[in-house]
């Protein structure tokens, strides 16, 4: 009796230990720290650096359309390149998912390939409105905002004189916010326009089948690549 006793006493004393180890090993598994948020170990997408998200897959024209320009040329996607043929006056595409209408930043490359005229002007939303950010416009150096009180990119205070080179890749950044319209190029800031009592409207004509947002050329031949949005707080 005394050894079915002992045995019995060794049995539950085995088994209080082997539950303590696995109530350990649960603790440690808890409080071990995860793995980061969209890793591959969680099986997600990792987020883009800082917000930004690509929205030009560089294969295809998916969440895109030729904009509808009298007389356009071709429109490719060829070596991630989103490339806009010279028409006979505009050649243009445009976003055709949700787009923010304030408090957001786009970022994009573009290169001149021929012509002498703007090759990758952004119409973009403005609140309710929209307006044009134009690049080489006017014979190939005007740069600016097309339209603020009724004055074009040629003749506001955004006006700035600009030689692009045929063939050369520059990054563009445009941010939006309630209180003002801000452009760079390669870095240098160019645009810095408060929208405080001020008209912003595009120029009529078939440019306003650019908007919300979408790109166009003038008579040139040009090509974009990584395309970028993100959101502002």
């Amino acid at each position: 009796m005394r050894i079915m006793k002992t045995q019995r006493t060794n049995f539950v004393l085995l088994a209080l230990i082997a539950s303590a180890s696995l109530l350990l090993i649960a603790g440690c598994q808890c409080l071990s720290p995860a793995g980061p948020k969209g890793s591959a170990k969680s099986g997600g997408k990792p987020a883009s650096a800082n917000g930004w998200r690509a929205i030009f897959d560089g294969k295809s024209l998916a969440g895109w359309k030729e904009t509808d320009f009298s007389g356009r040329g071709p429109v490719q996607v060829e070596s991630g390149e989103l490339q806009l043929g010279s028409g006979a006056i505009l050649t243009g595409v445009t976003y055709t998912n949700a787009f923010p209408l304030l408090n957001y930043e786009v970022e994009y490359e573009a290169k001149k390939i021929e012509g002498s005229d703007f090759f990758a002007a952004l119409t973009f939303p403005v609140g309710k409105s929209h307006a044009t950010f134009v690049n080489g416009g006017w014979g190939g150096s005007v740069t600016g905002v097309s339209s603020i009180d009724g004055m074009d990119a040629s003749e506001n205070d955004t006006t700035k004189s600009m030689r692009y080179e045929k063939g050369r890749w520059y990054k563009f950044r445009l941010r939006v916010t309630a209180e003002k319209i801000e452009a760079w190029v390669d870095e240098e800031k160019l645009v810095d326009q408060p929208l405080k009592d001020r008209a912003i409207a595009m120029r009529a004509g078939e440019i306003e089948l650019s908007a919300p947002f979408g790109f166009a050329n003038f008579q040139t031949r040009s090509a974009l690549r990584n395309i970028r949005l993100r959101a502002l707080n």
